[in-house]
This record gives structure tokens, sequence and C-alpha cells, in this order.
């Protein structure tokens, strides 16, 4: 049990370190955590319904996780460098739309939760 309890520190140690690296090194993911203050400050503002936190809570994450897995493959990507696939930047491109439609659908679902407590 003992073993068990170490190596599950163990991994959350490394998956922290993950986390830091990527707030360290990816500006977008630290505006995307910026904003995701912003729009939790407001849901408690507004009092959003236990259904709407949780459909802003899932956007959230769904645009921070998007954004780490655009880190991911955009490290893996850049391993090739010696010999640089003609895809390569192909691959960051559609891995930075991806990131880009989520943050939008995030955004339109946003307004949807958020513009009948505003007007």
């Amino acid at each position: 049990m003992i073993g068990f309890i170490k190596r599950f520190f163990r991994s959350v140690k490394y998956a922290l370190r993950g986390i830091a690296i990527v707030w360290r090194e990816e500006q977008n993911f630290r505006i995307e955590v910026l904003f995701s203050f912003v729009v939790i400050i407001l849901s408690i503002f507004f009092k959003i319904t236990r259904y709407e936190a949780t459909i802003i809570l899932f956007m959230i994450g769904l645009v921070l996780l998007l954004e780490v897995m655009n880190a991911v493959v955009e490290r893996l990507v850049d391993l090739n460098k010696p010999r640089l696939h003609h895809y390569a930047q192909a691959i960051k491109e559609l891995m930075a739309g991806v990131v880009l439609l989520s943050a939008l659908l995030s955004a339109i679902v946003g307004i949807i939760i958020f513009l009948p407590y505003i007007f």
C-alpha cells in the first residue's frame, strides 16, 4: 500500500511539473487561465445555475486541455527539426486551429449563458 501511495504522489509531482512547463512556456495558456478566472468570477457574481456552471467549467477545461495538447504536439513536431517534413508546419497550424475553434465555441457558449443575466 505504501508503494502505491509513493507512486501516486510521484505521478502527481510529474503532472504538476508538466503544468508548470506549460504555464512558464506558453503565453496563450496563461491568457486562457486569466480569462477562466474572469469567467468564474462572473459566474459567481451573476449567480448562474449549477447546470450553467457545469457547462462553463467544462468549456474552460476543454480549452485548457487542448492548449496543453497543442504544446505537446508542437514539441513532438519540433523533435523532427533535423529532417523537417513539409507537414510539420501544417500539423502545428492544425493544432492551433483546434485550440482556436474550442476558444471560439467557449466564447459562444459563454455569451449564450451570460447574455440573459446582463440584459
